[in-house]
């Protein structure tokens, strides 16, 4: 529960310190006076988004702090989760600079809003005019009705598991899209990977193959350059072998007579010995080169073929055709992998959808077994609040969707007086009628719930009188289990608080003001009295508070 709050330079707030205890507190004042100022201060402190136009000067910075009593509600889990200090008497601030920049802190560490608000959640609700409208909304029917039902560890564990199954068919229908589009040039791929296989192309031959074919195809002019060469290098008496061994002769007759002469012959010998090689290499190649038209043919027509891949794929090398045969043939794997993969992925949503169908048939039998209660109850406390003929109709039909709660659709009807047809809450429900049924949902709510403070804004909007009593009574009767806050124009609610604050404005100078304070019993018969009669307070209406206070 809240134990205190600190408001400085905020809204019409200059500073303000007040201290809140367990049990039923009332807030009032007139309209315009500030109460709304308060439960925006407590809004900030809660995560909600500030601007500039919160601080009273802007020269300066706006701090909120609020004290909450925690130690009853299980929230060390949380603080640890998070890494925050945790103690039984927690302290959130909140501070807006005049840059415009805004800070959060739990017990002095650092956080961001996304962490207030998510602890928020654990510490107060505040219910305005605005949930009251809320209440026709199914996803809100579905929270109330859950409640009582104790389904919260329920569908925790049907969303974990949702969430699994909505990745799962995610992931197939990518697949499934990547299959199709690949499926239709699947045709096409495997021709083109079946015409590079049967090329039998090997890494380096297109050069091979080129220069054979350039032997092949000028086989004449070569065995004619070959055997005049042999020839000229071997004739008896011309040749220039028959030369070279003259010269090798004539040189070693002198190399005794000089280190040069000796050099001189031995390279003459040794240019002997090499052209005797290259003379039996010509004999060689020319006795190997044979006029093969049909070979010619062959080499010819595998370079073509290689020729017209290349322009096909617009590359320029073997290598590179060979590299798109390797791709096309991994993506024809892959689509082939891809049909696997989709059963394992389609095998994985039946089970998930299984699994889900188990937990969506238990949310909806716990559902079903909850809404007698619930009506029951409902009808019981709008009784008591001047609607005796209330009757609820909820009706669950089972679907075939998984919705983010299970898999229910909901019916949530009403009727207000006997001899009248059910319809839609926001239909059929006036404003006064709303706000009890409100209230009656809270109340129930309350016995449900651990959450330590609720902030009730106006709910008494639309009723007076003995209903307002009865309000009163039901709000007094909650704050039994937990911290309640009224802030009501209805004196016979006011007069149900163990506490009462009262919210006013003043004018100092240029400046307005806007203060809470804790009333004494004597202020608050004339704070009530003013309720009753006005401004002009009568003994009838002073002794009328005095009755409502007793």
């Amino acid at each position: 529960m809240i134990t205190s709050l600190s408001i400085k330079n905020y809204a019409l707030i200059e500073k303000l310190a007040i201290d809140f205890s367990k049990g039923f507190s009332i807030i009032t004042g007139e309209t315009g006076a500030g109460k709304s100022i308060i439960l925006g201060a407590i809004g900030l402190v809660l995560g909600k988004r500030a601007d500039l136009t919160s601080l009273k000067n802007k020269e300066e910075k706006c701090v909120i702090e609020a004290q909450f009593e925690i130690g009853k509600y299980n929230l060390r889990e949380f603080f640890e989760a998070n890494d925050l200090d945790y103690e039984d008497e927690t302290i959130i601030r909140r501070e807006i600079l005049p840059s415009g920049k805004s800070r959060a802190f739990i017990n002095d560490s650092p956080v961001n809003l996304q962490e207030l608000q998510d602890l928020s959640l654990y510490l107060i609700d505040i219910h305005s005019q605005q949930q009251t409208q809320e209440l026709s909304d199914e996803n809100v029917q579905f929270k109330i009705i859950d409640a009582i039902a104790d389904n919260a560890e329920v569908i925790a564990e049907y969303q974990k598991l949702l969430k699994l199954y909505k990745s799962d068919r995610s992931k197939l229908n990518a697949l499934l899209k990547k299959q199709s589009d690949a499926g239709k040039e699947q045709e096409y791929h495997t021709f083109l990977l079946n015409e590079l296989v049967a090329a039998q192309l090997k890494s380096g031959e297109q050069e091979e193959l080129e220069a054979d074919y350039e032997k092949l195809n000028n086989v004449e002019i070569i065995k004619e350059s070959l055997d005049k060469s042999l020839a000229i290098a071997n004739e008896e008496q011309f040749g220039v072998f028959h030369n070279l061994n003259e010269i090798k002769n004539a040189l070693q007759k002198v190399a005794p007579f000089s280190v040069e002469y000796q050099k001189l012959f031995e390279r003459i010998t040794s240019l002997t010995i090499e052209f005797d090689d290259v003379s039996k290499e010509l004999e060689n190649c020319s006795e190997k080169l044979l006029n093969d038209p049909a070979q010619l043919e062959l080499i010819n027509q595998k370079l073509q073929s290689i020729y017209n891949l290349q322009k096909k794929h617009q590359v320029s090398s073997v290598d590179e055709l060979l590299q798109i045969q390797s791709d096309l043939g991994n993506s024809l794997l892959e689509l082939d992998n891809m049909d696997e993969e989709i059963a394992l992925l389609t095998k994985s949503i039946e089970e998930k959808a299984t699994e889900l169908d188990i937990h969506a048939s238990k949310i909806h039998e716990n559902r079903v077994n909850a809404i007698p209660k619930l009506s029951a109850q409902l009808v019981s406390i709008l009784e008591t609040l001047g609607m005796p003929n209330a009757r609820f109709n909820m009706e669950l039909q089972s679907s075939e969707t998984y919705f983010q709660n299970g898999k229910d659709e909901l019916q949530f009807l009403f009727s207000a007086n006997k001899g009248t047809d059910f319809g839609l809450l926001k239909k059929v429900a006036s404003g006064g009628e709303m706000s009890r049924i409100m209230l009656a949902v809270k109340a129930i709510l309350a016995k449900y719930s651990k959450l330590p403070t609720l902030i009730f804004d106006e709910i008494d909007t639309g009723v007076s009188g003995e209903i307002a009593i009865r309000m009163g009574e039901i709000m007094k009767e909650m704050s039994s289990t937990m911290q309640i806050f009224a802030i009501t124009h209805l004196p016979q609610i006011a007069a149900k608080g163990d506490s009462h604050f009262k919210v006013s404005k003043s004018t100092v100078g240029d400046d307005t003001l806007s203060e809470l304070k804790l009333l004494s019993q004597e202020n608050r018969i004339i704070e009530i009295a003013q309720m009753l009669s006005g401004a002009n307070i009568s003994d009838s209406a002073l002794n009328h508070a005095k009755e409502l206070l007793n």
